[in-house]
């Protein structure tokens, strides 16, 4: 497609459809290399307000006291006579002058430099079972068991209830592969899901734009019913504030459940989107970012060295025309086949 400038070569934030029988020693791998996922055509490769103070209240003038009116009270001690109500007290010796309270000094917020990004990581916990977090599934080459699965992916609304949304560094080919809504501890909630097609940009098979690093896939009907019409799906967003608060979905390869964090992403470069979320190792990519405002998916983990070279900073490639592009083809494949 073209309209993305192609960046420097991506490392990879997944673990590939095969070999998983070297799964073990290739988690060993990715320890001692410091990478997050691993290659599908390299077997061996290692895997991946200031608070302002209220302004201070000027003491208030005291009250003027009436006159004694019983000629048998006594004298006041006072040196000076009674102030009238008009009067201002004149402090002398024996009647200290009131200190006026300081008016504080508002503390100055701190300006970030241009350049730079506030690191303000979110919290990473299981996602629990939701209705949004059903739409959340993850992918498996074989059979659907522990350790099978190696990366993310998401139901996006179409008219033919059949799309996901992943990263394309996931997979060159659907052989064998399966999408699992809900996976949880080696069970199938809602059923299983044949991937039949994957859609990606000419930039993307052609160059390995990381700025095109998105998929959508097809999938064939299960017990005759179409994935979208069991677990529900997520409207694709496109053009949506870099700025946006998410909760991002993924489900790490060391784990049998999603994890879900919450944090507000940010501009990495023209065409990627960054979020700061610990504990999002291989097996992520492909998560989705979902718009806490409006319930759009914006982003897939992937991008920028395909989703992270660490496990607290994710990337996304941004979503504009391009992917809108795509998913118009990949809907319209979907409805021919």
């Amino acid at each position: 497609m073209g309209q993305h400038s192609r960046r420097t070569t991506p490392r990879r934030r997944f673990l590939a459809p095969t070999l998983f029988t070297a799964l073990s020693a290739l988690t060993v791998a990715a320890v001692v290399t410091g990478m997050h996922s691993l290659s599908p055509s390299e077997a061996t490769a290692a895997s991946s307000p200031t608070r302002t103070s209220p302004a201070a209240t000027a003491p208030a003038s005291p009250s003027a006291t009436a006159a004694p009116t019983t000629p048998a009270a006594p004298a006041s001690t006072s040196p000076l006579a009674e102030p009238t109500p008009s009067s201002t007290p004149t402090p002398t010796a024996d009647t200290p002058t009131p200190t006026p309270t300081p008016t504080p000094t508002p503390t100055a917020t701190a300006t970030k430099a241009p350049g730079t990004r506030t690191v303000n990581l979110g919290t990473t916990a299981a996602a629990p079972a939701t209705s949004e977090s059903s739409t959340v599934g993850a992918l498996f080459s074989g059979s659907v068991a522990a350790g099978n699965h190696f990366c993310t992916a998401s139901v996006v609304h179409s008219a033919t209830g059949n799309l996901l949304l992943t990263a394309a560094h996931c997979l060159t080919s659907t052989d064998g592969v399966v999408f699992v809504p809900g996976y949880r501890n080696g069970t199938a909630p809602y059923g299983t899901w044949q991937v039949t097609a994957i859609h990606t940009t000419t930039d993307w098979s052609q160059k390995g734009d990381v700025d095109e690093d998105f998929a959508i896939l097809e999938t064939a009907p299960s017990n005759g019913r179409k994935v979208e019409d069991v677990v529900g799906a997520n409207r694709l967003g496109t053009d949506e504030s870099f700025g946006a608060t998410v909760r991002l979905y993924g489900y790490p390869a060391d784990s049998e459940s999603p994890s879900l964090c919450t944090n507000a992403s940010d501009k990495q470069s023209t065409y990627q989107r960054v979020i700061d979320c610990p504990s999002y190792p291989a097996g992520t990519s492909g998560g989705p970012w979902i718009d806490t405002a409006t319930g759009d998916v914006v982003g897939a983990i992937g991008g920028y060295q395909q989703g992270g070279d660490t496990d607290d900073v994710s990337y996304s490639a941004y979503f504009d025309h391009t992917i809108a592009t795509l998913y118009s083809q990949a809907e319209a494949a979907a409805s021919a086949s």
